[in-house]
């Protein structure tokens, strides 16, 4: 019998892997379909093998990051959305761990502040958006302004809106602002890749209940984690139509089975090499003007 794994050769594989989860738009999506405890091909106890793939795939990450920060044309955007404990800050970590920092910038987005609120609700994240040569990273994004907004009245009542313009139409309003923005940095060489960490309402539980029992963790933990998990449905609906109507072959969204943190990382790393891939970053060639200024100061430094 053909063992589990079998599937999953290499980087090659993982990157076929995490295509999976991609919803570009092209076909029907409904967030039932995805199951958080989905682990594909692989089962628990093939965590060792995919944390070694882990490695080899944040290797390659690091690897593709240097030569497009060398070569300075294209940039990378990369969002991170999920209920709390859906594992965004250690997905962040774990897979951008040997990226040189110098190329990497990673924004955590949480209550607006006052200036944030004197502005549109685009205006705090796209200023932002990674120079080129750069991968930023949105831990959350102006996608709360569709989800967090839309599930608590009294955050958008906060955004001092014209009373007029806040009409049931608003969030169909909000998706086609995002749908354009995302074309815009598209179009100016900013290749955008989203992730919606999937978990389960019991995993979120067991995550959460985790973070009382253990000191180390009682930073993570905030009361009002709780309280959220009585609006986990209107989340989950929330959610669904963000990404439906937000997809596309440019931006993309991966929804990213969480329960298994191990298997999460996987999928994004594998996800983020595969988006770098495509846009092909390599070292500057020198020009023969150059050539020759170096083979002058190869000379000089000969020389002594």
């Amino acid at each position: 019998m053909q063992p589990p794994t079998a599937a999953l050769q290499g980087l090659s594989g993982a990157r076929e892997l995490s295509r999976r989860y991609r919803v570009d738009g092209r076909r029907a999506f409904a967030l039932r379909d995805f199951d958080p405890a989905d682990c594909g091909p692989l089962r628990d106890a093939d965590e060792p093998r995919a944390r070694a793939l882990t490695a080899r795939a944040t290797a390659r990450l690091a690897e593709l990051q240097t030569r497009l920060y060398a070569q300075n044309r294209w940039a990378l955007l990369v969002l991170f959305q999920g209920m709390d404990a859906s594992g965004k800050d250690s997905a962040i970590r774990h897979v951008l761990a040997g990226v040189n920092p110098q190329g990497v910038q990673v924004f955590s987005f949480k209550q607006p502040s006052e200036e944030e609120l004197d502005h549109d609700f685009l205006w705090r994240t796209s200023r932002c958006f990674p120079e080129r040569g750069r991968i930023g990273v949105f831990n959350r994004s102006y996608y709360e302004e569709v989800l967090v907004a839309r599930v608590h009245p009294e955050v958008l009542a906060r955004q001092r809106l014209p009373a007029r313009l806040v009409t049931p139409r608003i969030w169909r309003e909000r998706f086609e602002d995002i749908r354009a923005l995302e074309r815009y940095a598209t179009r100016q060489g900013i290749a955008v890749r989203k992730f919606f960490l999937h978990v389960s309402s019991g995993e979120q539980r067991r995550r959460l209940i985790e973070r009382i029992d253990e000191p180390e963790k009682h930073w993570k933990f905030h009361p009002g984690d709780v309280a959220l998990r009585k609006h986990w449905r209107a989340y989950q609906r929330a959610y669904a139509d963000a990404i439906r109507a937000t997809a596309a072959p440019h931006a993309p969204w991966y929804v990213v089975p969480a329960d298994r943190k191990w298997y999460a990382r996987l999928v994004i790393a594998a996800a983020l090499v595969d988006a770098l891939e495509a846009l092909r970053p390599a070292f500057p060639k020198l020009t023969p003007a150059e050539r020759r200024e170096f083979a002058a100061a190869r000379r000089a430094l000969e020389r002594g």
